[in-house]
């Protein structure tokens, strides 16, 4: 190994320039400590936040009676309204119960029944049917109230479908009316499943307090609507 020869002189000189070289060396590499300690260490990881949605303010629920020309009564919440379905294809006594706030609708066609209430069963349970490509999963739920001869199911159609909730109701000889909830906006089951819950509290209500106006006593429940146990 070759070995350096340095007078008394040349040392000072030497360790000067060894001395600003480590100097330069110590101050590079606090600044990079420093960058790196900026971007955050371990605890600091950054991470995607989950989606937030906006929070909605419920209305406190009320109610009123909604009666018309149409052969049925129903009581429907304060905050809703009513207006005739303005459809092409609309018969008389077809109707929709606006959500304002919630941008969503509850459609509901009236027809009379003649012999014909089959046909109606089965037209309901494929427009209902419909939603499984989209849903999670159909649930239903029998309604039976004789003494007010009104009977029916609804279709609780879970996850993305392009319609929550679904339902008809009958007296079985004269009258049948078929109800639909769409909202107006693209299907997300996370941020309408509030409004969802609470909407359908409305239509829970607006079946319990429903009524035909020229109800005949005669007539028996559809087989259709009958579920085993």
């Amino acid at each position: 190994m070759k070995k350096w020869k340095i007078n008394s002189g040349q040392k000072w000189h030497l360790n000067g320039s060894l001395v600003k070289h480590c100097y330069l060396l110590l101050s590079a590499g606090a600044a990079i400590s420093l960058l790196f300690s900026s971007c955050g260490g371990d605890d600091d990881t950054i991470a995607p936040k989950p989606r937030g949605y906006y929070r909605i303010d419920f209305p406190e629920k009320k109610y009123v009676l909604f009666d018309s020309a149409c052969p049925f009564t129903f009581e429907i919440p304060a905050y809703s309204n009513v207006e005739p379905d303005r459809n092409a294809r609309a018969e008389p006594c077809w109707i929709n119960l606006n959500f304002p706030k919630f941008q969503g609708t509850l459609h509901l066609s009236y027809k009379p029944v003649n012999n014909n209430i089959q046909s109606y069963l089965e037209d309901t349970y494929t427009l209902a049917s419909k939603h499984q490509i989209k849903a999670s999963g159909i649930e239903e739920q029998l309604v039976a109230k004789d003494s007010d001869k009104v009977y029916g199911l609804i279709y609780q159609i879970k996850g993305n479908a392009a319609s929550s909730v679904q339902f008809f109701l009958t007296d079985s000889v004269n009258h049948f009316i078929r109800g639909a909830l769409y909202f107006n906006a693209v299907p997300n089951t996370d941020s309408i499943a509030p409004v969802v819950e609470f909407i359908e509290k409305d239509i829970e209500h607006m079946i319990t307090t429903f009524r035909w106006k020229d109800v005949k006593l005669s007539g028996n429940l559809p087989k259709a609507v009958h579920k085993k146990q």
